[in-house]
């Protein structure tokens, strides 16, 4: 992600990567290592994305968002809400409702985050993106304070009952965060 954004000019195309992580703490850059409560066996590794401590592993989409936010005109805070706006008409078609919150970005069904964001801006050009839990194995979200906040719980549309298709589950998000991230180019 990195290398694009740094090799990426004012014509080079926003993209959107789809990826799933095996078991894995990451230590944002503002991250305190006490926010680790008890890694285990899972490797800790440190991230040039904004935020404290999160968690990522199987079951759980995470969207890496390239884009350049000089070309669309707005700032990080406006892209913040475009992806969590993203993820909750995401989780509006499974009937569920969820909200944002400006003092702790993600996404959170009954006060449960079901999403995290993180997002490292350079040279104008945003990058990192969200994850949003299907059906990982939440316990390893025990082993820290999620986001930095102790006690905070964490969901799963698993844990809510959700029944889905991870494609076609994958397939709405992607063509939400298109229209939340629309500019005059095209994502890719």
């Amino acid at each position: 992600m990195r290398s694009f954004t740094d090799q990426r000019d004012n014509t080079s195309a926003d993209e959107l990567w789809v990826v799933e992580h095996p078991s894995v703490y990451t230590l944002g850059q503002a991250g305190k290592p006490e926010h680790i409560l008890n890694s285990g066996n899972i490797p800790v590794l440190e991230s040039d994305r904004g935020g404290q401590v999160t968690y990522h592993g199987p079951g759980q989409i995470i969207v890496y968002t390239l884009f350049d936010l000089r070309r669309a005109g707005f700032g990080v805070r406006e892209l913040v809400v475009r992806l969590e706006n993203a993820v909750i008409e995401t989780l509006a078609l499974y009937d569920l409702s969820a909200q944002g919150r400006r003092d702790a970005p993600g996404v959170y069904v009954d006060g449960q985050k079901i999403a995290a964001l993180g997002l490292r801006v350079r040279r104008g050009c945003a990058y990192h993106g969200l994850s949003l839990n299907l059906d990982v194995d939440l316990t390893p979200f025990k082993g820290i304070n999620p986001c930095g906040y102790a006690g905070l719980e964490v969901t799963s549309l698993q844990q809510l009952g959700i029944e889905y298709r991870k494609e076609a589950l994958v397939d709405s998000l992607l063509q939400s965060l298109v229209n939340q991230l629309e500019t005059a180019d095209t994502l890719s």
